[in-house]
């Protein structure tokens, strides 16, 4: 069962290998291989997003890049098997981000949330919208009626997803992210200052010039190469989607605990002669 309250960063690394949201991870390493090898080779179905040219054109440029901001391994001689995701590195862009969280918290800014793996994360994004509301932070809502190719987009717990045939679908494409972001100008509105996101949701934003974090697993480099080259702000290493969404609690607890978004719908007041706590909305 998911650890109680807000672990420790020990705590949070140990969580994070006992279900496998980093360490050995199941994706295996022939999988890992074959995106950065399709991504180098310009198949734009694996760029999320992102106008990448002819920057990484050598899949062991991606490899090196992903052994040092994921943690996979980087012998570009081990083919098959096991690979992996270093869990101290999720935690320190768990961190990276909490910054960010921070800032958006402080200047009261407008964030927009969206998934492209509603089956994991989607909790974890409502989850941090719900603390940046209670904060003072706009969460955008996006205009009605937007489609793409694949489905429709729209928002559910703060969260913008793609739905198709009455489910809420896994997508890699930027396109839903570039729908919103189009509806919003032509509403007449103004962009977010930043997004949280993941797969092509957060690729397209930090492409279109929005400040732009996500989640990104091990067979999905296009996120990490975009935070290396500074147009995506932070990327979190980590299985993407593991056998239960609760798996992932910890670390949301972790993250909003880092940003100072615990418990900000309330002020704390200690009474100085009975020692009682009362708080005060």
């Amino acid at each position: 069962m998911p650890i109680p309250g807000t672990p420790s960063r020990a705590d949070l690394v140990d969580h994070l290998v006992r279900t496998r949201i980093a360490g050995d991870v199941a994706t295996p390493r022939e999988n890992n291989l074959s995106h950065y090898r399709k991504l180098a080779n310009g198949d734009r179905n694996y760029w999320l997003g992102l106008e990448l040219g002819d920057r990484w054109t050598d899949e062991q440029d991606v490899l090196a890049v992903m052994a040092e901001r994921c943690g996979v391994n980087d012998d570009p001689e081990y083919r098959y098997g096991q690979d992996t995701i270093d869990p101290d590195l999720t935690v320190d862009a768990l961190e990276r981000m909490a910054g960010r969280l921070r800032k958006a918290a402080a200047g009261k800014q407008r964030v927009l949330f969206a998934t492209g793996h509603p089956g994991g994360l989607l909790d974890v994004h409502r989850a941090t919208a719900a603390a940046l509301r209670s904060a003072g932070c706009e969460i955008v809502v996006i205009p009605d009626g937007l489609t793409t190719d694949e489905g429709y987009v729209f928002q559910f717990a703060d969260v913008a997803v793609l739905e198709h045939g009455a489910t809420l679908w896994h997508t890699h494409s930027g396109e839903p992210m570039r729908a919103i972001l189009k509806g919003l100008e032509g509403a007449g509105r103004p962009l977010p200052d930043l997004v949280v996101a993941d797969h092509g949701w957060a690729g397209c934003a930090g492409q279109l010039g929005v400040d732009s974090m996500g989640y990104a697993d091990c067979n999905d480099p296009a996120l990490f190469l975009a935070e290396s080259e500074g147009t995506v702000q932070v990327t979190v290493p980590m299985d993407d989607h593991v056998t239960s969404p609760r798996f992932y609690d910890p670390m949301t607890a972790y993250l909003l605990d880092a940003a100072g978004l615990t418990d900000t719908d309330a002020e704390t007041d200690t009474d100085a002669e009975t020692g009682t706590e009362a708080k005060s909305n």
